[in-house]
């Protein structure tokens, strides 16, 4: 097994993974095993579930590194869908009802006061500034879309605004977003 240096860019990583080297797996599980079980414990909230499809998920990143395509999204991005697709898939395949999945709006969308758990994952994925520069309305949905598990059409009916808003809202919350993390990429 060969020594990887903790400062390799992750796309690195990903390709040594690809390889079949689990030293590479291990670097990437210590740097962002906690981002990704906060992504699944804000669909999943019970620790133990939680940790069991965290380990799910680096077995699909194990298995899926060599799919890996940079020029589609960063490796960091593709992580966190896999967790958040993984962790969606596990409440669809329990049925968990429309009701006991979601919870109120404002479980999604409070940044500030107490440090809750948003805050701690918005915090380790450094999201914190770029999302207080939104919208408050386009903050909601990344929130909900990102966070909260909630599929474009559930938060339509959630905020009772038109699908075809909330596609905008997105489209041009992530724009905006995109475009202050380069920028801050460069500082």
């Amino acid at each position: 097994m060969c020594y990887l240096s903790q400062h390799l860019p992750i796309t690195t990583w990903l390709q040594e993974i690809a390889m079949g080297n689990s030293d590479a797996l291990s670097r990437i599980y210590d740097n962002y095993a906690p981002a990704l079980l906060g992504v699944i414990m804000k669909n999943v909230p019970d620790q133990t579930t939680a940790e069991d499809l965290l380990q799910e998920v680096f077995v699909k990143i194990w298995q899926n590194a060599a799919s890996y395509q940079p020029d589609k999204a960063s490796a960091y991005t593709w992580m966190l869908n896999i967790a958040r697709n993984h962790s969606i898939d596990y409440l669809r395949s329990k049925r968990f009802t429309q009701s006991s999945k979601t919870k109120g709006v404002d479980d999604y969308v409070h940044l500030e006061g107490s440090g809750g758990s948003n805050q701690t994952l918005v915090d380790a994925i450094g999201l914190e500034k770029p999302l207080q520069k939104l919208p408050e309305e386009q903050r909601k949905i990344v929130m909900m879309t990102y966070y909260g598990g909630y599929t474009q059409e559930e938060i339509s009916e959630a905020l009772s605004v038109p699908l075809g808003t909330v596609k905008s809202r997105l489209r041009l919350a992530l724009k905006k977003l995109r475009e202050l993390m380069i920028w801050i990429c460069w500082i």
